[in-house]
């Protein structure tokens, strides 16, 4: 395969969340793609949010915040807080606000799945925080679980890619993760 040298700045496909904080008092949220897990137990995620948002000092602040999984029919509200800083417009209309165990991060009702995180440490990077917090509760909607497991179809989550800054959904399944490569390992 033929390779060529390209910007170091490569984006991979990612899943969009909503990042909930309190900010001001309110219940404040905004789409991130740069969040995913950092630590099977205790269960952590890891958000990369730049500090020219709201979100970060809001994170400082309360020490808390949530991270909901909307579904692609969400995707005209998702992308609404994304336009507007918490900073000068009040996003807590947008959606239902709810709050579980830690009482300062708020979840959006509607998402299918939504975990509230205390934070363990944030690391100040060029640009960019990233909030390492651990998952204290998560929620799903009985409608996405199978056999007491969140089924990814049925919560019909959105993904971006970049740099052409686009929504896409999730495709077919192509295999089974640990397992479908257990032929080449017989074989070596």
């Amino acid at each position: 395969m033929e390779r060529v040298r390209v910007s170091p700045n490569v984006s991979l496909p990612m899943p969009v969340v909503l990042v909930g904080s309190l900010l001001g008092g309110r219940a404040n949220f905004m789409p991130a793609g740069w969040c995913c897990r950092a630590n099977l137990a205790p269960p952590m995620l890891c958000c990369g949010i730049n500090r020219s948002h709201a979100t970060p000092a809001a994170i400082r602040e309360t020490g808390t915040f949530s991270v909901n999984i909307p579904s692609a029919a969400q995707m005209e509200a998702i992308d609404y807080c994304g336009l507007v800083s918490g900073a000068g417009v009040d996003k807590s209309a947008v959606f239902e606000v709810v709050y579980g165990e830690l009482g300062t991060a708020p979840m959006v009702a509607d998402c299918p799945v939504a975990m509230e995180c205390r934070v363990v440490q944030v690391v100040s990077l060029p640009s960019h925080d990233l909030a390492i917090g651990e998952i204290v509760a998560a929620y799903a909607d009985p409608a996405v679980l199978r056999d007491d497991r969140i089924e990814m179809d049925a919560v019909d989550p959105l993904l971006l890619t970049m740099p052409d800054n686009t929504y896409r959904s999730l495709g077919e399944k192509r295999g089974r993760a640990w397992s479908v490569g257990r032929r080449l390992t017989a074989e070596r």
